[in-house]
């Protein structure tokens, strides 16, 4: 009765074309294909993870200090540096450009779009207008094509706006790079949505920092890093050597 059940659920699934959410069964990951992957162009990162696969949406989640941000752009610089085209969406304009040049970015290879800083204090309602602005964003660069890789930052948006979010919404995300060469990545304080081929990468670490009264220099990361995915489950730990660059804002 129970395999009937869920015969007939699955083809309920495929006739609207909702089969992709279906994550039993499915084979392994190859990793024969290197195109197939955007490393990171980190041995230890692309060991454990592989890569992150196109056509494909993934997530990188954790608190602030995990190596959430460290991660995204260890992969934006990686992409640049190849040649690719890269875009991010940073939905609240918090990017360091500090951080993201000793992470080797090629800035004339990245669409920058910038979102708009909210006041703590009263951000609900502007979190949600910021945010549905940067998913639309997000939804137009998609379409546009061309791109190797597009995230989306939504590390600083409040959980409980993110979670308003309709579960539709990433599945129409994951509709349009299906089949493309491009992977789309999700960055937030926690686990939100990814493909069924997607991965789900959480961070836990801590970051280091020099002592100074005006400044705060970056000098290492201690990362742990869990892949969740219907193909893989993979547990690890690394460490990133951070390039020395001055901070006003450590934020990881």
């Amino acid at each position: 009765m129970a395999n009937n059940a869920l015969a007939v659920l699955e083809t309920a699934l495929r006739e609207r074309k909702l089969d992709r959410t279906l994550t039993t069964a499915l084979p392994p990951l190859e990793r024969t294909d290197p195109a197939a992957f955007i490393p990171f162009d980190h041995a230890a990162i692309d060991g454990l993870l592989g890569g992150m696969p196109r056509g494909q949406l993934s997530e990188i989640a954790g608190a602030p200090s995990s190596g959430r941000t460290t991660l995204l752009l260890q992969l934006i610089g990686a992409a640049t540096r190849r040649g690719e085209i890269a875009a991010l969406i940073d939905t609240c304009d918090r990017l360091d450009v500090a951080a993201a040049s000793a992470a080797g970015v090629d800035f004339d290879r990245l669409l920058w779009i910038r979102g708009e800083s909210f006041d703590s204090g009263s951000f609900t309602s502007a979190a949600e207008r910021i945010v549905d602005r940067a998913v639309k964003a997000l939804n137009l660069v998609l379409q546009a094509g061309g791109f190797a890789l597009v995230a989306i930052d939504l590390a600083d948006v409040p959980p409980r706006v993110l979670k308003g979010l309709p579960f539709t919404t990433w599945l129409r995300v994951q509709r349009i790079v299906e089949g493309s060469d491009t992977a789309c990545l999700l960055v937030g304080p926690e686990p939100l949505a990814r493909s069924a081929g997607g991965l789900t990468v959480l961070c836990a670490g801590r970051t280091t920092w020099s002592a100074s009264t005006h400044t705060r220099r970056l000098t290492g990361l201690d990362t742990r890093v869990r892949v969740v995915s219907p193909r893989r489950r993979v547990e690890g730990e690394t460490r990133l050597e951070a390039k020395t660059s001055d901070y006003d804002t450590p934020r990881q």
